[in-house]
């Protein structure tokens, strides 16, 4: 959740008004897309394959249209400049979000990093914490990691 929604649900309880829900999903979705953008860009540049991936993949998840998802990337882009920490982001999410859909998050950012066609180890590196701060083991990376990249050669993913 935001710094913005956590003041307006605050607010809320203060004067006894209800907490918007949509906001918070909102701010959910936006810290989610700054995490992945965060992966695509964590070699200094957001690729052209790599924001045409990202956009697919939010399209399918948090917007219903291409229009959508470029928005929610370009407002994503900017957040990720905000905080620049991926723990905060993660955070933001929050570790008691169900199960399934961390998972998700997590085979997403492994989608985005192999955007390329192939997985750099410093993407790997960023992944595999970030499902660390998602609250999985290293047996579900594992596993979620296998999935996401059973497409790619052997050679373009770094061990584990």
């Amino acid at each position: 959740m935001s710094l913005i929604t956590r003041l307006r649900a605050y607010a809320a309880e203060m004067f006894g008004a209800p907490a918007p829900q949509a906001d918070a999903e909102t701010g959910q979705h936006l810290a989610a897309a700054a995490l992945l953008v965060h992966v695509a860009r964590v070699d200094g540049t957001l690729a052209a394959v790599e924001r045409e991936r990202l956009a697919r993949l939010l399209r399918g998840s948090f917007a219903a249209s291409q229009a959508e998802a470029e928005v929610l990337i370009d407002r994503a882009i900017g957040f990720d400049d905000e905080t620049r920490d991926v723990a905060e982001l993660v955070g933001l999410i929050g570790r008691d979000a169900p199960e399934a859909e961390r998972r998700g998050l997590l085979g997403m950012a492994w989608a985005v990093a192999a955007a390329d066609g192939q997985v750099h180890e410093f993407e790997d590196d960023l992944v595999w914490r970030l499902g660390q701060l998602l609250g999985f083991d290293d047996a579900a990376i594992t596993a979620t990691r296998a999935v996401a990249l059973a497409g790619l050669p052997a050679q373009h993913v770094p061990p584990r």
